[in-house]
């Protein structure tokens, strides 16, 4: 089972690089810094983390968790411009990019959104890395028509609504903070997904991680990143 996180979207979550085996790096657009990007890339290599690209809407003041309703064209070049920027700096230091996985709004838009789930496989297909998402989602339902690898991502530390989309942050309770709730939830999600996901600003994200490898590991779970 693989356990990712999302990193450099600020200093502090860098840390987690030294519990997870996937790391999705913000690629600047709602977050972060390319000074982070090079960072988090930087750490990643020698410990062996898989480096992941997340994208996302370029909405810095919204931390990419407003939804929005770009042209196809605008969002597919706003896209590969994120990969590719995260793959120079990847490349710099010994490493690359190894697949992507859109943030916030976008990750929940293109669940259901046919016409944005396609203009994301459209801005992925050319380098052929696989795509995270949400089990059932539009994008995933797409990406293997198109015969990209996909990877069926659940979250610790996040509510579900019954029909398996995300309580919004809106909503109370939608993130969960207590370590036996995130754990709880993590085996529960076992089976079902490929990798899990703990958030970078969660609070106590690291703790959260540590408690959610160990207990995949004490469940006869062998953690390691999918690609």
């Amino acid at each position: 089972m693989d356990l990712n996180a999302d990193v450099a979207e600020s200093p502090d979550d860098l840390a987690l690089l030294d519990v997870i085996t996937s790391a999705n790096v913000c690629c600047g657009a709602y977050g972060g810094s390319e000074e982070l990007m090079l960072e988090a890339c930087e750490l990643a290599v020698p410990l062996g983390v898989t480096i992941g690209a997340q994208v996302g809407y370029p909405d810095r003041e919204g931390f990419g968790r407003r939804p929005m309703d770009p042209l196809s064209d605008e969002l597919i070049d706003e896209l590969r411009r994120q990969i590719d920027l995260l793959a120079e700096i990847a490349d710099a230091v010994g490493g690359r990019v190894a697949y992507v996985k859109p943030h916030g709004a976008l990750y929940n838009t293109i669940v259901s959104d046919e016409r944005q789930a396609a203009a994301v496989v459209e801005a992925v297909g050319p380098y052929g890395l696989p795509l995270l998402g949400l089990p059932g989602a539009a994008s995933l339902r797409i990406a293997a028509e198109e015969g990209l690898e996909v990877v069926r991502e659940g979250f610790a530390d996040r509510a579900y609504r019954d029909d398996g989309t995300l309580v919004p942050r809106t909503e109370d309770g939608a993130v969960l903070s207590d370590p036996d709730d995130v754990v709880a939830q993590a085996l529960k999600l076992v089976g079902d997904v490929d990798s899990i996901c703990v958030h970078g600003d969660s609070p106590g994200a690291v703790a959260l991680a540590h408690a959610v490898g160990s207990a995949l590991r004490g469940s006869g779970h062998e953690v390691k990143a999918f690609a």
